[in-house]
């Protein structure tokens, strides 16, 4: 039987906002931050992004920052109560996407530049057992121990996102020559080179360059999904 990798970015791809941004604003509803703590600073690495600027290592800092100052346990439980909070934002589109490549047997993995503590939440919505995203360091090194505030390993962003899915498929004893075909869908001009890595790149509702990547190289681009009755989710960048 065919065996496909299928690869997917998270953030404007499978969900039409900023997972990172949304649980600032959930942790705010809680009254855990406040907005004037995250709002601004959040918004100056999204102009980063954008402009393919992001200040990688400052930015996981500032996202992990609130995780350090709160014990596992009750972060555990903020975090499955935002889980129910975002679930009537995630499309039926995204998700009868993963569920098509998954009930075809192909191997299915979220890779975001997110921290993993954060896109966990997502992969279990989409019942993606496989999850590449940027790893926070741990009081201690134990994995299930409070977050130190810091990161540890290559960050799961941009061209780091290449050698973090090389190391995954090596740890299962596998590399791209094990599939017959490998996909990766993505929104960001910052993923061209893990689509470039891939036998179909997909851009998904793309920007404005990775639009024109797309376009000159016949990629295929597809529209974004996105929650009925919503045409945009423009409070997250």
């Amino acid at each position: 039987m065919a065996r496909t990798l299928a690869l997917f970015d998270l953030d404007h791809t499978l969900i039409p906002f900023d997972s990172g941004s949304t649980w600032f604003r959930y942790l705010s509803d809680i009254g855990v931050l406040r907005e004037e703590d995250f709002v601004a600073r959040n918004q100056e690495f999204a102009t980063q992004y954008k402009a393919g600027k992001l200040d990688v290592l400052a930015f996981h800092q500032f996202c992990l920052a609130p995780l350090a100052l709160h014990p596992r346990a009750q972060l555990d439980a903020w975090r499955e109560s935002f889980k129910q909070a975002i679930l009537p934002r995630i499309p039926a589109g995204s998700r009868a996407l993963v569920d098509a490549h998954r009930n075809a047997g192909d191997l299915c993995c979220i890779v975001t530049a997110t921290n993993s503590y954060v896109a966990g939440v997502y992969a279990d919505i989409f019942n993606v057992s496989n999850l590449i995203g940027t790893e926070p360091a741990m009081v201690d090194g134990r994995p299930d121990g409070d977050f130190t505030g810091d990161i540890q390993g290559t960050p799961s962003y941009g061209p780091g996102k290449v050698p973090r899915v090389h190391e995954w498929l090596a740890a299962q004893g596998l590399s791209f020559a094990d599939f017959d075909h490998t996909i990766c869908y993505s929104d960001s001009f910052n993923d061209i080179p893990l689509l470039e890595a891939v036998d179909e790149a997909v851009a998904v509702g793309p920007d404005a360059t990775l639009r024109k990547v797309a376009e000159s190289r016949g990629w295929r681009i597809i529209a974004r999904p996105v929650v009925t009755g919503q045409a945009s989710d423009s409070a997250d960048w």
